[in-house]
């Protein structure tokens, strides 16, 4: 670590280190709040952000089946999150892992960045499930942390459990977190820091606790994709939200040199202000790409439904468009089980989606039966939405 980078302004102490030879100084950050005026200049960028987080939760609040939006985002999420610690997993892969994970030829290489970000999902679900039941608390933390890495990369560094040595960050090791014996006095200051009331707006108090938990660094592994997805549960209970309509992890992989660099200088600088104005053009970017793929999942729903209108459809095909946006794939075994139908009849239907252009055969290579998938919600979700297209 290199700590002529750290300045007088640094955001807490440099202490002398031993047990690995390339490690000599560590970092403890200062407990939370920071000793920081929040600056007059972020009231505007503050004030466009909450604008924009409130229009998208009123999106969500009033959409007739909140999965139609929350399910593609959280995909996505967990996708860009999962890259940005150089584990890449394709849409097209996640969409066959999701299938039917034990009847798609997967190649060995590839089954372990699907794991992760179908991980990744599941841990999202899981807040999403227990939410009432369990507040954010260092116990929440390691559940998902132990989701996180079931059966991935970092399985064998203990998932659930705080690490017990040293790490560094970074291949050229610039930030060195604090030790394992003062984990535990970091992480009791930082779960009273999450139970308490304090003094900034509930939005910027997100990317305080994103920071304290990146600086702190508990696991031996998996501490990005835990502290991303700390981002979306805070904003969801912090900030009032209905769902968990926000997700940061795209804004930060299309800026990662930023994203890393304004985290370091925090510890090394003070500097909280460039850090929260980055964060907070972050929301203001991820809301507005959120509501353009709510409106375009919207106006691609309608148009199916005129389609269907056109042919004198029966309810049920109806109902099988609607499972689409949250379950972009199909096969005549599900429609048959969940709609009480004879295979003939399933069969069918799927043969008049494909004609309608709704449905297209995968072309899978399954043991048992064929699947079909809406390419055009799969472009939706996944592809890259420039600002003010539609």
């Amino acid at each position: 670590m290199e700590i002529s980078r750290f300045t007088e302004r640094k955001t807490g102490q440099i202490i002398e280190v031993s047990g690995i030879p390339a490690i000599r100084h560590a970092f403890i950050p200062d407990p939370l709040p920071p000793r920081w005026e929040w600056p007059n200049e972020l009231w505007p960028v503050l004030m466009k952000a909450k604008e924009e987080l409130a229009r998208l939760d009123g999106i969500g609040r009033h959409l007739p089946n909140p999965q139609l939006l929350l399910t593609p985002l959280q995909k996505r999420e967990a996708q860009k999150s999962s890259s940005l610690e150089g584990t890449y997993a394709t849409p097209q892969q996640l969409l066959l892992f999701e299938i039917n994970p034990a009847e798609v030829e997967l190649p060995g290489e590839r089954y372990q960045p699907i794991r992760e970000v179908s991980n990744y999902i599941r841990a999202l679900r899981m807040r999403e499930h227990q939410k009432k039941k369990m507040p954010i608390s260092l116990r929440l933390i390691r559940d998902l942390h132990r989701i996180l890495l079931e059966g991935v990369r970092g399985a064998e560094a203990e998932p659930g459990e705080y690490r017990r040595g040293l790490v560094q960050v970074g291949s050229d090791g610039r930030y060195v977190p604090p030790p394992a014996n003062y984990l535990h006095e970091c992480l009791d200051k930082f779960e009273k820091y999450l139970h308490k009331d304090n003094e900034f707006d509930p939005l910027v108090e997100v990317f305080l606790a994103h920071y304290q938990f990146e600086a702190i660094h508990p696991f031996r592994d998996g501490n990005g994709r835990v502290g991303r997805l700390l981002i979306s549960v805070t904003m969801e209970d912090w900030c009032g939200l209905s769902g968990q309509w926000l997700y940061m992890s795209s804004f930060f992989e299309k800026n990662k040199e930023e994203y890393i660099d304004r985290l370091f200088k925090i510890s090394t600088e003070g500097d909280w202000t460039n850090w929260m104005s980055f964060c907070l053009r972050g929301v203001i970017s991820q809301a507005l790409d959120a509501q353009m793929r709510c409106s375009r999942l919207l106006e691609l729903k309608d148009e199916y439904h005129k389609r269907l209108e056109r042919t004198g459809s029966p309810g049920r095909i109806y109902q099988l468009v609607d499972d689409l946006f949250v379950k972009p794939y199909t096969t005549a075994p599900w429609i048959k089980g969940k709609y009480s139908v004879s295979y003939p009849t399933a069969k069918a239907d799927l043969t008049k989606l494909v004609k309608l252009g709704i449905l297209t055969d995968l072309q899978l290579k399954m043991r048992r039966q064929k699947a079909y998938f809406c390419e055009e919600i799969f472009i939706i979700t996944f592809e890259d939405i420039e600002p003010g297209r539609k």
